[in-house]
């Protein structure tokens, strides 16, 4: 499970990282799927190459727009390079909204009462 907690509308950034012990390079298709996968995003695109014998991060984002927790899954599903495929990957992704920040704050004089 990857956890991302933030303040109401700000964008938090995660990264996962993917190692690969095999001699082989491996790609992944990775699909955000679930109820808010809309919050969720992967700005450097879908496709994740990772060389033979070497790691790489992917950066996941989220950006809040309710306070109720906000749920989806990561799913890196495998690209046959050269007959190798790998295993599909499964992540968990749940926000919490930790605080509220005022986006503007306004004064106001009126009289309570005329008579």
């Amino acid at each position: 499970t990857i956890e991302f907690t933030g303040a109401l509308h700000a964008t938090v950034v995660k990264q996962v990282r993917l190692k690969n012990p095999s001699s082989k390079t491996l790609m992944y298709n990775a699909i955000l799927v679930g109820r808010d996968a809309d919050d969720f995003s992967l700005p450097k695109g879908n496709t994740v190459t990772i060389a033979p014998k070497s790691q790489t991060s992917i950066n996941v984002e989220f950006t809040s727009r309710f306070l109720r927790p906000a749920e989806a899954v990561l799913l890196l599903i495998t690209k046959s390079v050269g007959g190798i495929d790998g295993a599909t990957l499964t992540f968990s992704l749940k926000s919490e909204v930790k605080h509220i920040e005022p986006a503007d704050i306004l004064k106001c004089t009126s009289p309570c009462y005329e008579l």
